[in-house]
């Protein structure tokens, strides 16, 4: 293999190879991709890779490699993607990374890189991810990283990082997730964080901040988890935490925070996990859920807190209010009590009349007359009402879907708000025997967010109806637009692109970021909804496993015919891969513009796995013949776009499950540049694509 002089990909990931790395991997010099990571090569890196300077991606992830990083690597100018994690490399990080000004990601955590993290890093512009977490490295946070516009994702956890916070951190407008947990950095917590708006997690936990907890934070709407725990942090709370109202976790733990937990605190209804242990806090808890069902180590050792929570004592009034109501109670019976008893004796043949008239009328109570309301934020009684007005008891003039499990209403609430309404069939609430349970189920479910999954607003159950609320998404469906030629030509490839990505990603949180995993089970383009910007939202993420919490067996489900992957079969259960495989279908139903059925069969009919018993449609079929007619074909960045899409979708049809990527790897490749076009885009075959997916 060493002989291979024209070789320009080679990919050796998830196997069990051990020995050293390929000593001339890149002997032509014009290798493109290698990827050999999970895998137990050891020893150091090749030295024909310092010289590779046509290099697109690098992959050497999990495995036992070491060397000094800062001898081993060269200047990549194409280099777009490099993850070097888990490894045993020392040394310190070179310079020259921040002349790779086309890479997008740059990950070497978990290794023993020491020493201070280059300035010039900051010349990488491209650089959406930096990932350094887990290492040795010293010195302070060097502000020119202020100047990667485009980065998202900043790791630099578990270090020994020491200095301030840089207050170019503001300039970081697209972040994401920011975190420095475990170092010794010091200081006050910037306020310029709270010009960070796309903030989704904050962890500054394990440092030695001092002083008060900005109030700015408060400007982080979309954030999500906030861990602020075992700092100096002092003085109180600031109110403005509770215009959080995404935030689902909260640490604050084992600081000198003082004072009460403000009030604002009541309306973070999406808070899930609270811990203000270790504190010097006093007062009542908020009257919510998350400070109701916090356990008593993530609120012991404070001040005096008290409230309605597992080994607090509950709040009461001071003993001298005590003493003036009851003087003030003893007073206003005196006055009240005579004219009371006039009064009773009025007033009480009218009340036995009333009773019996009363007693006629009642129906018979029974099992079906409990009802069942959970609605987030919202009185669950007053909601139903206002849901059967909104909708003429359901009637069919206010139908907009209907599906497997229920039927979809549009409502417009009294404040305007315009839901959507899922009204279920009979026979799926009759199912319902453990009501407790498929409670707690809405809440877990109802309390996710991503700004690609439709928002679930809750639940009703009631003798007459059952339905599922949720956010109104104004567009509709996915396959409405692909079906109408107007709306179709409207639909342009960077929004389809969009669409895909959009969705990719929602996928990708609910597998990997939701604890325990959530599988949508029924991925087609009727439940992908799209805005008015045409940005894509998963829509039905919940109804299967609320309604059949036990379906993981493929004889209790039935998913849709033409997005089920085909190993449910003969398996009969239900996994993650599942979806990717509804993933791939719907991918390229964007991109050919109808549901690609007998392109998928033959495709993939058996012994076409590889490109030398590829079936004659790969062989000879152009890409630009099966994309959709109705719009003109795809250009320079757009084309890039669709054959990078249609690559992703056919890994995602492989018919053996494990050879399928994962949803977190699809979205990480459908948010990184994709790579120039090996050739002219019209001379481009599905054989092309499918060699390479």
């Amino acid at each position: 293999m060493n002989n291979l002089t024209h070789l320009l990909l080679l990919d050796l990931v998830n196997n069990e190879f051990t020995g050293h790395l390929l000593a001339d991997v890149c002997h032509g010099g014009v290798l493109k991709t290698f990827s050999a990571s999970h895998n137990y090569f050891s020893g150091s890196i090749p030295e024909s890779l310092k010289n590779c300077t046509g290099l697109h991606r690098l992959r050497l992830d999990w495995n036992q490699l070491t060397g000094n990083i800062s001898e081993v690597f060269g200047v990549y100018p194409r280099l777009h993607y490099i993850d070097l994690s888990y490894n045993n490399f020392y040394g310190e990080l070179s310079s020259k990374w921040g002349d790779c000004r086309n890479m997008t990601s740059l990950k070497i955590s978990n290794n023993n890189v020491s020493g201070k993290i280059p300035p010039e890093l900051g010349k990488a512009a491209q650089l959406h991810l930096i990932d350094l977490s887990s290492n040795q490295l010293k010195g302070a946070i060097p502000k020119d990283l202020g100047g990667l516009k485009l980065l998202y994702e900043l790791l630099l956890n578990n270090n020994h990082l020491s200095g301030a916070i840089p207050l170019d951190i503001k300039m970081l407008s697209d972040l994401q997730i920011l975190n420095l947990a475990s170092n010794n950095l010091s200081g006050l917590i910037p306020k310029q964080l709270g010009e960070c708006s796309n903030l989704l997690m904050l962890n500054l936990s394990g440092n030695k901040f001092r002083e008060s907890i900005p109030g700015e934070i408060g400007f982080l709407l979309y954030l999500q988890g906030l861990d602020l725990s075992c700092n100096f942090l002092t003085r109180e709370i600031p109110r403005q935490l509770g215009q959080l109202q995404r935030l689902e976790t909260l640490n604050v733990s084992h600081n000198m925070l003082s004072g009460r937990i403000p009030s604002t605190f009541n309306d973070m209804l999406s808070l899930t996990t609270v811990d203000i242990s270790s504190n010097k806090l006093q007062g009542p808890i908020p009257d919510i859920k998350a400070f109701h069902n916090a356990s008593f180590e993530a609120l012991r050792d404070n001040m005096g807190i008290c409230g309605n929570a597992s080994g607090l004592k509950p709040c009461i009034l001071p003993r001298s209010s005590k003493t003036v109501k009851r003087k003030s109670n003893k007073l206003v019976i005196l006055i009240v009590f005579p004219l009371l008893g006039s009064l009773l004796l009025e007033f009480g043949a009218l009340f036995i009349l009333c009773k019996r008239a009363r007693k006629r009328n009642a129906e018979p109570e029974n099992e079906e007359d409990r009802n069942m309301f959970t609605i987030l934020g919202h009185d669950g009684k007053k909601m139903y009402e206002n849901i059967v007005e909104a909708t003429e008891e359901f009637n069919s003039n206010y139908c907009i879907g209907e599906g497997g499990y229920g039927t979809v209403y549009k409502a417009v609430m009294p404040t305007e708000q315009v839901v959507a309404v899922k009204k279920l069939h009979r026979s799926q609430t009759e199912k319902l025997s453990d009501f407790k349970a498929f409670e707690k189920e809405v809440c877990v479910l109802a309390n996710i967010r991503h700004r690609n999954i439709v928002k679930m607003y809750g639940f009703c159950s009631h003798a007459k109806h059952s339905f599922l609320v949720y956010e109104f998404i104004e567009r509709g469906s996915l396959r409405k637009i692909i079906s109408s030629e107007e709306q179709a030509i409207e639909f342009d490839w960077m929004k389809r692109l969009n669409v895909v990505k959009g969705a990719g990603g929602a996928l990708s949180y609910l597998h990997h970021s939701c604890s325990p995993p959530i599988i949508h089970r029924d991925i087609t383009s009727n439940n992908i909804l799209l805005d008015l910007e045409y940005e894509a939202h998963i829509s039905d993420f919940g109804t299967a496993r609320l309604l059949m919490p036990d379906s993981s067996n493929w004889t209790s489900f039935a998913g849709t015919f033409g997005y089920t992957a085909p190993e449910l079969a003969y398996t009969m259960k239900v996994t993650e891969k599942c979806d990717v495989y509804s993933f791939g279908v719907v991918t390229m139903e964007v991109m050919t513009g109808r549901h690609p059925g007998d392109l998928i069969s033959a495709l993939l009919s058996p012994g076409s796995s590889s490109s030398s018993s590829m079936p004659p449609i790969a062989q000879h079929t152009l890409l630009k013949d099966v994309l959709d007619h109705r719009i003109s074909l795809p250009k320079k960045e757009a084309a890039e776009g669709v054959v990078h899409m249609m690559k992703i979708a056919l890994a995602c049809l492989q018919p053996n499950p494990q050879s399928r990527p994962t949803m977190e790897k699809i979205s990480f490749e459908l948010t990184t540049k994709w790579p120039p076009l090996p050739k002219a885009f019209s001379t481009i075959s599905l054989g092309d694509l499918f060699s390479t997916a």
